[in-house]
């Protein structure tokens, strides 16, 4: 007999260790025609090529309707622009004029972080939004597409964004759509020959091809777009609505008119003093502003009672999730995955989606999102705040987002618009460290103060606008899937798997 068969001991027997490596996926290939090359600016590396733009270009032209030409004569838009660059005069918020970043163009609800010089306003007029206008973002990250709304007409936003102008009524709802799949979103992010661009200009749309499909269709399609956007529009009136009762109130005026004491005036120069006993182990000057003491002995006067974030009436618990090595995998096997430039949007794009099987328990302890919870970003961008839709439960977001989990909901709606107010966001900013990378934690957000109300009905009344705005923004976005479904569906001619 060869070799030992004797059974060994057990403790000599190793347990097989679970493979959790990940074969790679197999190289997608695809053959490039040398007039592809030479029109491609002579780039022979596989990067200046997008194979699935490629694929989305194959697919529009077989598609049942047929296609145009976007912007040809007999295309969809009838003038693509955007304006010409200007000097820009920053200034504060009492004497100037909101401007807007292109990056905010998805936001639900954009609020303006930068404000111009009036002083050339007659210049800065003519870069106005303006009604029945398609928007999209020409550099940076090209592509992001918005269409003009109440909480962006009549608004200023850089020359980075082009306007579209749509020919035919139905028009402008069919192109948003079609922009926001992603067959549009590879077409619009590549050239005609698949090239991959970085930039874009109104000509590029020229060669951008969009299905034409029947104007039933287009109306069809159109009609959800428009009620999704008067359903965001009428949410965002609430929040204002229920922001406006708080001010109301607590007798709030513009955080600016607040009153500051200072300590001695001396050349215009800002100073003041602080007590020990008040330092609480922070000698950066940006934690003892003189706003923040305005603030609070406001409130004392105004408020019935001032809580804590972290007291157990207000919130069940405050998330940090802990920093840790992410698996990812494609959309049919992982969760959602979003940052915390995503925050503020209604549809955000993800691209990211973590293995379930891997972080499973991390996911459900720590990353899940839950509806009408509280997210702040933390890190780098410091207090942007959102409510969770109820289409956005269960995805889950990273570490740079802080959650707050209310203790019911009949304080979720008021927390988040008490923290959604310009008071909440000093309150929440004065926390700020770091010598690089601007941080919060959880600890931080646990001792913001929020005031509760003397009058009780009023404050219900607070959380009820709030949570039925938050449930409008839910309803928006299922108008918004419904016509992107008939889009890919229908149009375009992808199956539901």
């Amino acid at each position: 007999m060869v070799g030992n068969t004797a059974p060994q001991h057990i403790h000599d027997i190793k347990t097989p260790e679970k493979d959790y490596s990940f074969l790679p996926d197999k190289p997608k290939t695809t053959s490039v025609s040398l007039n592809d090359i030479i029109n491609n600016k002579m780039r022979f590396e596989a990067s200046a090529f997008d194979l699935e733009a490629k694929a989305a270009i194959y697919l529009v032209k077989n598609s049942k309707y047929g296609y145009v030409h976007l912007w040809s004569e007999n295309g969809l838009i009838e003038n693509a622009f955007y304006p010409g660059r200007y000097k820009r005069l920053y200034t504060n918020k009492k004497n100037g004029v909101p401007f807007f970043l292109p990056s905010q163009i998805t936001d639900i609800y954009p609020k303006a972080t930068k404000y111009l010089s009036r002083k050339n306003f007659e210049e800065i007029a003519k870069t106005t939004i303006e009604p029945l206008m398609l928007l999209i973002t020409r550099s940076g990250t090209i592509g992001k597409c918005t269409i003009s709304s109440k909480a962006t007409i009549g608004k200023i936003f850089s020359d980075d964004v082009i306007r579209l102008k749509a020919r035919g009524t139905s028009d402008l709802g069919f192109i948003y759509t079609f922009f926001k799949t992603e067959i549009g979103q590879k077409i619009l992010q590549s050239n005609n020959y698949g090239a991959v661009v970085v930039h874009i200009e109104p000509e590029h749309l020229e060669n951008v091809v969009i299905p034409n499909a029947p104007e039933a269709v287009k109306k069809s399609i159109h009609e959800l777009i428009e009620e999704s956007y008067r359903l965001r529009d009428e949410s965002n009136e609430l929040m204002d609505k229920a922001e406006s009762i708080l001010y109301e109130e607590l007798s709030l005026p513009p955080i600016d008119e607040l009153k500051v004491s200072y300590f001695k005036n001396i050349n215009n120069i800002k100073n003041f003093q602080v007590c020990l006993s008040k330092l609480n182990a922070r000698f950066d000057g940006s934690y003892h502003l003189p706003i923040i003491d305005a603030i609070e002995v406001h409130l004392k006067l105004y408020a019935r009672d001032i809580k804590k974030l972290k007291d157990r009436t207000i919130s069940e618990k405050i998330i940090l999730p802990g920093r840790f090595k992410r698996v990812y995998v494609d959309k049919d096997n992982g969760v959602p995955f979003l940052g915390g430039k995503q925050l503020l949007e209604l549809n955000p794009y993800c691209d990211k989606y973590l293995s379930q099987s891997l972080h499973k328990e991390r996911v459900t302890e720590e990353l899940l999102l839950k509806e009408n919870s509280i997210l702040v970003t933390r890190s780098g961008t410091i207090g942007k705040i959102n409510i969770v839709p109820q289409h956005l439960e269960n995805w889950a977001a990273n570490e740079h987002i802080l959650r707050l989990f209310p203790s019911d909901e009949n304080v979720a709606g008021y927390i988040y618009c008490w923290l959604n107010s310009e008071y909440g966001y000093n309150l929440i900013t004065r926390n700020t460290y770091g010598s690089v990378v601007d941080e919060i934690d959880d600890d931080h957000l646990g001792n913001v103060s929020i005031p509760l109300l003397h009058n009780e009905q009023k404050q219900a009344e607070i959380n009820s606008l709030v949570l039925y705005a938050n449930q409008l923004r839910s309803e928006a976005y299922a108008k918004e899937q419904e016509a992107i479904r008939i889009m890919n569906e229908e149009v375009i001619g992808i199956s539901k798997n």
